[in-house]
């Protein structure tokens, strides 16, 4: 296995970014999907939104970019979740299909884990979803711990469990 070098994203590599997420996104979105699938799709693609107040964090392996994470130094401006004062998130971590099962997502979550310790943060919090069992796993064996009251439903028959690292 070759090196996976963990940095910023640039400017020039946000499409190609936007492609990756979504092929990663890929399987938990039905074949042509409509209303909030749809909106969801595109709001993984749409990593620029973000970018005014996160970092888009890449890991790249020989030139390729194979992952990404978005991470809130501020939970407070993740739109999305109601975190608490003085934490940080992880949002929308996804690795392309065919760089899975390498210790790519667990490098960008131990990455933004130590930038929220750097910045004396007193907590990391993201959501996921049941059916995302890989990466609940994952989380939990890195000492991530369920926090069920930010849990939110956005549509009928999607739960969005909350979970917690305290720093």
């Amino acid at each position: 296995m070759s090196e996976i070098v963990l940095r910023d994203a640039g400017d020039g590599e946000l499409d190609t970014i936007a492609e990756v997420m979504v092929a990663a996104y890929d399987e938990y979105i039905p074949p042509n999907p409509t209303g909030e699938w749809l909106a969801y799709r595109e709001e993984i693609r749409d990593v620029r939104r973000r970018l005014g107040y996160t970092r888009l964090i890449v890991a790249e392996e020989r030139g390729r970019i194979i992952g990404a994470v978005t991470y809130y130094g501020d939970a407070g401006k993740d739109e999305h979740a109601g975190w608490p004062p003085g934490w940080a998130a992880i949002r929308l971590l996804g690795v392309h299909p065919d760089a899975r099962g390498r210790g790519v997502g667990r490098s960008l979550t131990a990455e933004c884990i130590r930038r929220a310790r750097a910045a004396g943060r007193t907590a990391v919090g993201l959501h996921t979803t049941e059916f995302m069992a890989v990466a609940r796993a994952m989380y939990e064996r890195m000492g991530f711990v369920r926090e069920p009251q930010l849990d939110f439903r956005p549509v009928p028959g999607i739960h969005v469990m909350a979970y917690r690292l305290s720093l």
